[in-house]
C-alpha cells in the first residue's frame, strides 16, 4: 500500500490566521523529510522557491536539496520559522540554504529576491514559482464577499509576482535553466467559492504556455504543475473549520494530497535526464479530477 494511501478523508476542524504555520497543523503534513531519496538529478543547479517555506514549497525545497540543489527559499517574514525548519532539511541533505523574506506583492521586492538568490548562490538555474494567496473563509471568494483589498492581494501574490520574479531572473538564465509555476486544478475546474483564485491559475496557465513559446528559443524550458487539495498550512489559514473538515474528500480517490506528493513533479520537470523535451507542460496531480 502506499505511504499516503490509509490516510483520512478530511481532518480535524481547524483554524488560523494567515499566513499559517506547519507546527499548528493537526496533522502535521508529509514533505517527504522521511521518504524522499534523490539520485543526483539536480547535481551543482541552483534553485529559488518562492513560498518555499512551508507546504509544498517545503517539499519542493528537501527533494531538490537531495537531488543536488542548493536552495534559496522564498517566504513572507511571518514564515521565518517555517522556513528555517525548511533550510534546516536543505543543508541536512548536504547543500546550501538561504532564507530571503519578503512579501512579493510590489516588483521591487520579487527583483530583490532575485538579486541577493544570485548573490548568496553565485547564480541561478532554476526558478520555482510557489508563492500563493487564496481566501475562503465567511464567502471571502464568493462574488458576493469579494473585497477590494484580498483580491488585489490575490493577484498581486498569484500573478503578478510570477511575472516580475520571472522578469527579474530572465538576465541570469543560461541555456539548459527551468522555470516551474504552481497552477491548480482550479485552473479547470474553478469552484465558486475561489473566484478570484481560480482566475489567477488560469492566468498562469497561460503566462506559462506563452513564456515556454518565447523562451524556447533561448534554451529555456517553462512548465507547470497543477495540484489538486493538498494539506498545507494555507488550508486552515484561509479556510473556514468546517471545510476542513472535508477538505480534499470530493477527489476520486477520496481525500487530500501530502507535499511529498506533488514535489516529484515538481523534480521531474526541473531535471534535464527526465524532462529536457518538456516545456509548455502543465502536470496535473490532482487525485484523479481531469485537467482537460
Amino acid at each position: 500500500m502506499n505511504q499516503h494511501e490509509d490516510r483520512q478523508q478530511g481532518f480535524p476542524a481547524q483554524q488560523q490566521q494567515p499566513p499559517g504555520l506547519t507546527d499548528q497543523m493537526r496533522p502535521r503534513p508529509d514533505h517527504g523529510e522521511e521518504s524522499y531519496r534523490g539520485s543526483g538529478k539536480l547535481t551543482g543547479r541552483r534553485a529559488l522557491i518562492t513560498g518555499g517555506d512551508s507546504g509544498i514549497g517545503r517539499a519542493v525545497a528537501i527533494a531538490f536539496a537531495r537531488e543536488g540543489a542548493d536552495v534559496a527559499i522564498g517566504c513572507l517574514p511571518a514564515e521565518q520559522e517555517d522556513a528555517e525548519q525548511t533550510a534546516s532539511w536543505v543543508r541536512r541533505a548536504g547543500r546550501e540554504a538561504v532564507i530571503l523574506p519578503g512579501d512579493l506583492v510590489d516588483a521591487e521586492t520579487c527583483t530583490r529576491l532575485v538579486e541577493d538568490t544570485v548573490s548568496a548562490l553565485g547564480g541561478l538555474d532554476i526558478v520555482v514559482n510557489n508563492a500563493g494567496f487564496h481566501l475562503t473563509r465567511d464567502g471571502a471568494g464568493t462574488l458576493e464577499g469579494l473585497d477590494p483589498e484580498v483580491v488585489d492581494r490575490v493577484l498581486r501574490t498569484n500573478i503578478w509576482a510570477t511575472l516580475w520574479v520571472i522578469r527579474a531572473a530572465l538576465p541570469h538564465l543560461e541555456r539548459g535553466s527551468v522555470i516551474i509555476n504552481t497552477s491548480s486544478i482550479q485552473a479547470y475546474q474553478p469552484a465558486g467559492v475561489l473566484l478570484d483564485y481560480a482566475a489567477t491559475k488560469a492566468a498562469i496557465n497561460s503566462i506559462t504556455v506563452n513564456l515556454a513559446e518565447h523562451l524556447g528559443p533561448r534554451g529555456i524550458r517553462v512548465n507547470a504543475v497543477a495540484p489538486g487539495p493538498i494539506w498545507t498550512p494555507l488550508q486552515p489559514a484561509t479556510r473556514g473549520p468546517e471545510e476542513i473538515a472535508e477538505f480534499g474528500s470530493g477527489t476520486p480517490l477520496g481525500r487530500a494530497g501530502q507535499p511529498a506528493e506533488v514535489a516529484p513533479a515538481f523534480v521531474f520537470l526541473a531535471s534535464q535526464s527526465t524532462a529536457s523535451y518538456v516545456s509548455g507542460s502543465i502536470v496535473g496531480v490532482t487525485g484523479g479530477k481531469g485537467t482537460l
